[in-house]
């Protein structure tokens, strides 16, 4: 974590009254949002809003719905396709494991932050240089490709999200985000400096993975009652 003048400084002992809730989202579909996620796991590769509708046979705003309900819960994502000449190009929405990914990550997490604690001698430094090389593995399973900024921080939130920390993006500060879930709370409320430095680093692989300069990029613990604040630096 930095301070306004770019210096690291130790991350605020939390308090049990702020921060994000603990755990993964519940993820309880209707029987149509089944359906839609069941035809997004059929799919060889991910498909745009159009396609899937057709595929359904349902109106586009009724299957958007149900992707948005899909996305919040982990279980799908939405990727921006790469621009190719003049206007905005289509989003296209794939099935994520986020279950299974999002417990395996915290079981690797303890192991990796139990270890640092015990063995480094600059143990939040590297936390997050170990959080940048597993963010870079991470983005490169997902098949990242240089892209542009922009679309480097949507799907660092993906991820995020994939994850288990249900991130809500302030639609009109579009750097700032939040965290309302922690896979990792009660190891972070232990041991701050080593977690959240570790979700820090993350964050910056994926950045730099998908060719995005993850320079000032800040992760706030506990800053905020029901969230961490994340904040990636505007695109210049």
């Amino acid at each position: 974590m930095q301070n306004s003048e770019g210096r690291r400084s130790r991350p605020p002992e939390p308090s049990g009254s702020v921060g994000p809730r603990g755990g993964t989202p519940g993820r309880r579909l209707s029987a149509s949002a089944t359906k839609v996620l069941d035809n997004l796991r059929a799919q060889q590769r991910p498909v745009t809003l159009a396609a899937l509708s057709e595929s359904l046979s349902l109106h586009p705003n009724t299957v958007r719905e149900h992707l948005d309900t899909l996305i919040r819960s982990g279980l799908a994502t939405r990727t921006r396709k790469q621009p190719h000449g003049r206007g905005r190009p289509a989003w296209t929405y794939q099935a994520t494991a986020a279950v299974t990914q999002a417990s395996e990550y915290a079981a690797l997490a303890v192991v990796l932050s139990s270890t640092i604690t015990r063995t480094s001698a600059h143990p939040s430094r590297d936390a997050e240089l170990a959080g940048e090389d597993w963010g870079r593995d991470l983005a490169r399973e997902r098949g990242a490709t240089p892209t542009t900024p922009e679309l480097a921080r949507d799907r660092a939130v993906e991820l995020l999200d994939d994850l288990g920390f249900e991130p809500r993006q302030d639609p009109s500060v579009q750097s700032s985000v939040r965290l309302t879930r922690c896979p990792l709370l009660e190891a972070a409320r232990r041991n701050p400096h080593i977690v959240c430095n570790v979700h820090l680093g993350l964050l910056r692989g994926v950045l730099s993975e998908q060719g995005a300069d993850p320079t000032g990029s800040v992760l706030e613990p506990f800053a905020e009652p029901g969230a961490c604040l994340l904040v990636i630096p505007p695109v210049q």
